[in-house]
Order: C-alpha cells, then structure tokens, then sequence
C-alpha cells in the first residue's frame, strides 16, 4: 500500500506541474483538491473496509439518487449535467460513485444465493443499467464506458455460464444501428472523425490532429515548464482534461510521457500481484477481495489506455479523463479512496 501511495502522489504532483504551466488558478485549485483527497485515504483507512461493505446497498441507491437529482438540478457546463454545485467546489456523483459501483458488484458477484443463474444474471445486468443509463443521459459517454468495461469484466470472471455473455455480446451487436440512433450529435462526428479525419478537420477530428501535433512537439526534453505553445496558447483543446497528457508530454518530452506510462505500469504491477494472490483462494471473504481488485483495476486501465489513446489519435475520442494528470477533483479524490479500500 505504501508503494501504490508514493507513486500516487508522484503521479499527481507531476499533474500538478502540468497544469501550473498551463493555467496557474487551476493549479491551486487541483492542490486543494489533492490535499483533500489524502486527507480522504487516510480517513478512510481509519475507518476501515467493513463499514462501507456492511452498508453498501445504502450507498449504492443514495448515490443512484444522487445521479437522477445532478440530471435535473446539475451544473451544466457544455451541454452536459454532470455536477452537483456545492457552492465552495463542485461534486461529480458520476466520479465517487466508482468506488460504491466497484464494491457493490464485487459483493455480488462473489455471493452464490441466486435462484438460478439466469436469475442472478439478470438481475445484476439490471443494476448495472439502472445507474449507466442515467450517466450516458447527462450525457457521459466516456464514463458510462467506464462502468460498462467493469461490469463486463466482472462477468467474464463470474460464475455465471459464458454463454450468457455472448448472448448479451450478439445482442448488442444486432441492436447497435439502434444505440447509434440515441448517440448526440457530436458522438457521432467524435466516431465518424476518428474513422475519416479529412472529414472535419476543423471540427471534431480537430482535437485529435492537435493532440498529435502537441505530443510530436515535445521532443525528447520537453519545450520546458510553461512554455508548450500548443497548450499555452489554446491551440490544443481540454489541454487540461481529456488532452492533458498531450500537454505533459508537449512540457516534459518524451522522457516525461516515458516516466509517466513507467509510474502507471507500477500501479497496474502492484494491483494484479493482489489479484493474483486472492484468485487461487476464491473463499468467503477473498472472493469479495478478488473482485474488489479486480474491479478497481479495471476502472484505473480502461481510463488510461483510452485516454492516452485518445491523445495518440489511435482510439476516438471518449471524454475520458487520464487518472491523476487530468484537472479534477472529484477524480483524484475517487481514487484515493478507492485505493483506501484496498484489501
């Protein structure tokens, strides 16, 4: 746990950098943010695990309510709802809500009191869609993304039979012109653009061709601490969020993206030594473990390779934000505290 701390803190405090060369304001802000996120771990370690798992149903549809509550009154920035305004900073339910999703499956999935096996399939498919459903709403697709990764990943090392998977996998092929249907417009030029950039070179497949251009600009050494010109002068859009990564690269050189992938890959290393070690036992409270680590995983590598794909021009652009280097709060602190509640 001390390692995955260190290298937490590492990560964030290099994201910090990042973002004091590009906008100063933000800069304190994500140190305040940072402060009340390790303030968080070590409360949340004080506590301790069982509370939150001894009151998890409680947790899971208060924060259901949370999110149908942020899709009327939520802050709207850029045509999306995503944030409840609490007047000294701003909460995004869709974020913390992670942690409760990680932990409610993994008690779910590690149970064996369901009727039949069809019966706790549907059941679980059901409490999946109840929340992903009202996040692709707001509308989060990235994030949405980010619960459909975990909870498919549960299934896929479930008991359930696999061939409810693929019947679920046929299905949302055959229904996909469908699910293209409820996309928002500017979804369907983010996958339109990424399969023909030429198509819209100053609309949507704009970001990723600047995103390459920032990254290819870096170098090997970085342009220096404030003095990326892509960034700096708003060629590059969410040169703070969804493109952060192509900013820290742009400052820090390819030796800087180099460290950062290396410091992630020591995360995901020391996270699936855990997985490993409750996998061959699979009992009672190690099962929960397992899936616990399992899911947290997940959450943390589907939010990295999308990101930094996204940055690369090799995967569409999801709203995805990269995990301690992207400005947030309500992110850096869902990690800390899922980190927390590590087994």
């Amino acid at each position: 746990m001390n390692n995955l701390l260190i290298l937490s803190l590492f990560l964030s405090i290099f994201g910090l950098f990042n973002l004091l060369g590009i906008d100063r304001n933000l800069f304190y802000r994500q140190l305040f943010a940072l402060f009340l996120a390790f303030t968080v771990f070590f409360i949340t370690k004080k506590i301790g695990r069982d509370f939150f798992e001894r009151n998890i149903n409680f947790f899971y549809w208060f924060f259901i309510f949370i999110l149908i509550i942020t899709f009327f009154i939520g802050k709207e920035v850029k045509g999306s709802r995503r944030w409840l305004d609490l007047f000294f900073f701003r909460f995004q339910p869709s974020e913390i809500f992670k942690i409760f999703f990680i932990l409610y499956f993994s008690s779910f999935f590690a149970q064996k009191k369901f009727f039949s096996p069809f019966e706790g399939f549907f059941k679980g498919l059901l409490l999946f869609l109840i929340p992903t459903i009202l996040i692709f709403k707001q509308p989060d697709l990235g994030n949405a993304l980010v619960y459909g990764f975990i909870f498919f990943t549960f299934l896929f090392f479930s008991d359930f039979p696999k061939r409810y998977i693929f019947y679920l996998s046929v299905f949302l092929i055959l229904f996909f012109p469908l699910f293209w249907q409820i996309l928002a417009d500017y979804q369907k030029m983010r996958l339109i653009s990424f399969f023909n950039p030429h198509l819209d070179k100053q609309g949507t497949a704009y970001n990723i061709s600047q995103a390459v251009i920032t990254i290819g600009s870096g170098g090997f050494f970085g342009k220096g601490l404030g003095l990326g010109t892509q960034s700096r002068l708003h060629f590059l859009p969410e040169n703070k969020t969804d493109f952060a990564f192509a900013s820290l690269v742009e400052q820090f050189g390819f030796f800087g993206g180099i460290i950062t992938l290396f410091s992630y890959g020591l995360i995901f290393y020391l996270i699936i030594k855990k997985i490993f070690r409750f996998f061959f036992i699979q009992q009672g409270e190690d099962r929960k473990n397992f899936f616990y680590c399992l899911g947290l995983l997940s959450y943390l590598a589907f939010q990295f390779f999308v990101n930094v794909g996204m940055n690369l021009g090799i995967v569409p652009i999801a709203g995805v934000a990269l995990p301690f280097i992207s400005y947030g709060g309500s992110a850096v602190l869902t990690l800390l505290f899922g980190f927390a509640l590590l087994p």
